[in-house]
């Protein structure tokens, strides 16, 4: 009786391609996730989802009537690069459950 070389190899492709599946559903899910950071004392919010999409900016108007570009343009930087932090880090934690909580490499 000779074992079959390639029979592990098909459990593995089994599970690699059941695990493509959950992680696509992961994301998924993700995506409809949103995410909230604001800066300046709540003078502008950026919201993003679990896709690393922005979906919404808030500016309070009397940022706009004090006519400081600059600021606004600092603001909006400083709410967006923290909404994407935040919404990388919902996505991590989205592909724990997936991992076991093992950090792969290339999976956020």
């Amino acid at each position: 009786m000779s074992k079959n070389p390639f029979a592990n190899m098909g459990n593995l492709l089994k599970q690699a391609q059941e695990m493509q599946s959950k992680m696509g559903k992961i994301q998924e899910e993700a995506a409809t996730k949103t995410v909230e950071a604001s800066t300046g004392g709540g003078m502008v919010t950026v919201q993003a989802n679990g896709a690393m999409q922005i979906t919404n900016i808030t500016i309070d108007p009397e940022v706009l009537k004090s006519g400081d570009a600059d600021m606004l343009k600092d603001l909006l930087i400083a709410a967006t690069n923290e909404a994407l932090r935040k919404a990388k880090e919902l996505m991590a934690d989205e592909m724990k459950s997936l991992t076991g909580g093992m950090g792969i490499p290339g999976m956020f």
